[in-house]
């Protein structure tokens, strides 16, 4: 694989209850691609993933505090889902700045599962055509998104999947949505 993405920074926003297979895939996918990545949370430490939401998985370091975090300092912004870690994530007012911040910026981003509760919360999906996990819709659809189920839709630079069976095509409209950008 082409390294096309040497010398891109990719933050991966996730927080304790991120299911482990959203979180691991992009991000492999990512650096494959030569990006660098780093996991940007709510403490220091370590997050628990989840498998399926129920079962524990591995634990991940953090890399960096979401409000120490810039999105300056990034080329784009991958949010896992996991019914948990977004919803942890979308009371905390540092990580909504944070999306808001790439979305502002004109800078990609992607969120997959649950992760567009984080997008709805920092009024990102509002007026964009979205996907998500089928009990997201009508949260988005209340919030002004555009609802529809398909494995992957990118709109004006934020990128969004259903599930745990659209990561392939997610990583790799990632990988092109940052290429691009």
């Amino acid at each position: 694989m082409a390294a096309v993405l040497t010398g891109r920074r990719v933050a991966i926003l996730a927080a304790d209850g991120v299911e482990q297979v959203e979180l691991v895939e992009p991000r492999r996918a990512l650096e494959e691609r030569g990006a660098r990545t780093e996991l940007v949370s709510l403490h220091e430490g370590t997050i628990q993933a989840m498998n399926g939401d129920i079962e524990p998985a591995d634990r991940f370091t953090v890399d960096r505090r979401v409000s120490e975090a810039d999105p300056d300092g990034y080329d784009a912004l991958v949010v896992p889902g996991g019914t948990v870690s977004p919803d942890h994530l979308r009371r905390d007012g540092d990580a909504m700045r944070f999306v808001r911040g790439f979305a502002d910026g004109g800078k990609p981003v992607a969120a997959i599962c649950h992760g567009p509760w984080a997008l709805l919360e920092a009024g990102v999906a509002e007026g964009r055509t979205v996907t998500s996990y089928p009990s997201l819709r009508t949260d988005l659809r209340n919030a002004g998104a555009v609802v529809v189920d398909e494995e992957v839709v990118t709109d004006r630079g934020v990128t969004t999947s259903r599930d745990p069976g659209d990561l392939p095509a997610f990583c790799e409209r990632i990988v092109a949505e940052i290429e691009h950008a």
